[in-house]
């Protein structure tokens, strides 16, 4: 006799009449509807990143045009500008050089017009002051930037600690690159380039002191400055060479004028 199956059974799943019902809130939409609706959301959001990636397209090579249009301006501009520095360079060298004759004539005028003694004092007072030349024996020392792009570079600290250390030494008279120092003259720094009385100096830099050549090396390197040049050269890879020289010969300061005394 088949066993009759009543409602209550233990065997009988306790949902099996709401399983249609379960059906169909599960699924609701039909698994090929579901499967349109992905490729329909995928292809809405492909045609938004298309355009973008056309527009960015655009605008790079835009920008890249107007670049490409206007490097060779930009190169003229350089060059010209370059040009103009170079002539105002040129400039200032001549009527450096104009200055320095003319002040060249007073002094011997001066000569002339003083006895002996006066004489030898203005020409130990030019000395001194720079506003003579001299001539004599003394210490060379160049310095330069580390080697390599990322090296260390010579600043201009630098370059008034080595003269500083040069004058304690006992150096009588020194020039950088050919231009002549006094108590009146600046070693500075303008952006990248050092400048000596605001001219910009080039790699690399001779540094000229008159003074006994047998002692004023051994002199210097007990000094402060020194100890500086041989820390960079040792810590830092600056160039740092001395040398000794039988004859040196040192320009005057052409900017050294009287611009405020008065006679009395």
């Amino acid at each position: 006799m088949k066993q009759r199956v009543v409602r209550g059974d233990s065997q009988r799943p306790v949902a099996w009449s709401m399983d249609l019902l379960r059906q169909i809130r599960e699924s609701a939409v039909d698994p090929d509807y579901a499967v349109v609706g992905k490729h329909v959301t995928k292809s809405r959001w492909r045609l938004p990143l298309v355009a973008v990636a056309l527009v960015l397209g655009m605008v790079v090579a835009v920008q890249g045009w107007y670049t490409y249009k206007a490097s060779p301006d930009a190169a003229s501009e350089r060059d010209e500008l370059i040009s103009r520095i170079r002539a105002g360079d040129k400039t200032n060298d001549d009527l450096r050089a104009q200055q320095a004759a003319i002040e060249q004539e007073i002094t011997d005028l001066q000569k002339r017009q003083a006895d002996t003694t006066t004489r030898a004092q203005l020409d130990a007072q030019g000395a001194v002051s720079g506003s003579t030349a001299i001539t004599g024996p003394g210490m060379v020392v160049v310095v330069d930037d580390a080697q390599g792009t990322n090296g260390a570079r010579v600043t201009d600290e630098d370059l008034r600690q080595l003269v500083n250390g040069a004058w304690e030494a006992g150096a009588e008279g020194i020039a950088i690159n050919g231009h002549r120092l006094t108590t009146r003259t600046a070693i500075r720094s303008a952006g990248s380039a050092i400048t000596v009385d605001y001219r910009s100096l080039l790699r690399p830099y001779r540094v000229e002191a008159i003074g006994d050549p047998k002692t004023l090396p051994a002199r210097f390197a007990n000094t402060p400055g020194g100890a500086w040049w041989a820390d960079a050269k040792n810590n830092y890879g600056l160039a740092y060479d001395v040398s000794t020289s039988e004859s040196l010969t040192l320009p005057a300061d052409p900017g050294l004028t009287v611009t405020t005394a008065q006679k009395s």
